[in-house]
């Protein structure tokens, strides 16, 4: 039985890498995994159940006990608790304020790398977020950091109201213990600033196909 490729995408708030790693899927018939889907998860869960966001013992007590399951469903990959993953639910605003202070828990990060570890059991992936390449699957060899101009990004986030949360994520991030936010050693780094996401994510398959020819993947 073949080792499944793993496709890491990382980089910043609306850097582009979510609408890369959906298409990138579609295209290789892989698997898409959105782990930030899956922070937001546990963040509404709390929400949901009245946890304090703010309170890190309650937030990893609950981290620890909820019955969260891994389940795949249209080559989408993703965290259900009790049977439910509320998509709409997981975006509001409410959970947008909130996930900035549940992600960066330290105990949080490793219960959510050891699921997005157990992904690699439906098959092939193509998983975005934010340490995939540094922490999550830092030896697979399809590793890409994507980034924009920070005014691009504002721009992006300012449409759908969540510039302030943007700027506390990113920031948080980039300075926890924690998988800091980073590129990883080998990723290739893309800029597309200037780019539409069809040119971006050409690019991509382009780096793709040649590592699988030449690694015979």
């Amino acid at each position: 039985m073949k080792t499944p490729i793993v496709i890491a995408i990382d980089g910043p708030s609306k850097s582009g890498k979510g609408t890369c790693a959906i298409e990138l899927a579609k295209s290789y018939g892989f698997f898409h995994v959105d782990t930030g889907g899956m922070y937001r998860l546990l963040t509404w869960y709390c929400l949901k159940k009245k946890i304090d966001v703010d309170d890190q013992a309650a937030v990893i007590a609950a981290c620890n006990t909820w019955s969260a399951k891994l389940t795949a469903k249209d080559h989408e990959i993703v965290l259900a608790v009790d049977g439910e993953f509320p998509l709409k639910a997981i975006r509001s605003h409410e959970v947008t304020d909130s996930v900035a202070k549940v992600s960066p828990i330290p105990a949080v990060r490793i219960w959510m790398i050891r699921k997005q570890r157990e992904c690699l059991r439906f098959g092939d992936l193509v998983m975005d977020g934010r340490d995939i390449g540094t922490v999550v699957f830092p030896e697979t060899p399809f590793k890409f950091f994507l980034t924009a101009d920070e005014e691009l990004r504002e721009a992006r986030s300012r449409g759908k109201g969540e510039l302030a949360n943007m700027k506390e994520r990113d920031k948080r991030d980039t300075n926890r213990k924690s998988s800091p936010l980073v590129a990883a050693q080998g990723a290739v780094i893309i800029d597309n600033t200037h780019d539409r996401p069809e040119a971006t994510i050409a690019f991509m398959q382009a780096h793709i196909d040649y590592k699988r020819q030449l690694l015979r993947l």
